[in-house]
């Protein structure tokens, strides 16, 4: 008798590993969706970055995971960005008013267009760091909401 349910444990406890095995594989390709809201108006594009690390945030689009710009012409701008990996991820959005592909600065380096990071980090002298806006991506799709802020109006 005790044979027999040393059996069915086994099998139970190798039944249950494949299930966990199996939904962990279903849930391995996650979807961050972002909502961005603030626009001062709905002329040019709003660009994303989406960033795995610290390597390129929040700058430079060319070492982001993925990036893109869509029209600014919904309020708010929904994007979404697909099959990511499980971890921490932040994203770096600005509006585009002029749809010239690039953050404007002034002669002092301060944005005149509005920008954005995940956590909606407050921004006085400098962009946060990667930790300050990093985000959990895990199960099947993560929500976050990002509101743009301007020091000059455009």
């Amino acid at each position: 008798m005790q044979q027999r349910l040393s059996v069915s444990l086994l099998l139970l406890a190798i039944f249950g590993n494949t299930m966990v095995l199996s939904s962990a594989k279903a849930v391995s390709s996650s979807t961050l969706s972002v909502t961005v809201s603030g626009l001062k108006n709905q002329r040019g594009q709003v660009c994303l970055s989406l960033f795995a690390s610290q390597r390129g945030f929040p700058g430079n689009s060319k070492q982001a995971v993925q990036a893109r710009c869509v029209k600014a012409e919904d309020t708010p701008v929904a994007v979404q960005f697909s099959n990511l990996k499980t971890g921490n991820y932040a994203v770096a959005v600005f509006h585009d008013a002029n749809n010239d592909g690039n953050l404007n600065r002034n002669f002092l380096g301060i944005p005149t267009e509005g920008f954005g990071f995940s956590q909606n980090p407050r921004v006085l002298t400098s962009a946060p760091q990667f930790e300050d806006a990093a985000v959990l991506v895990a199960g099947p799709e993560t929500n976050i909401d990002i509101k743009l802020q301007y020091f000059f109006g455009r």
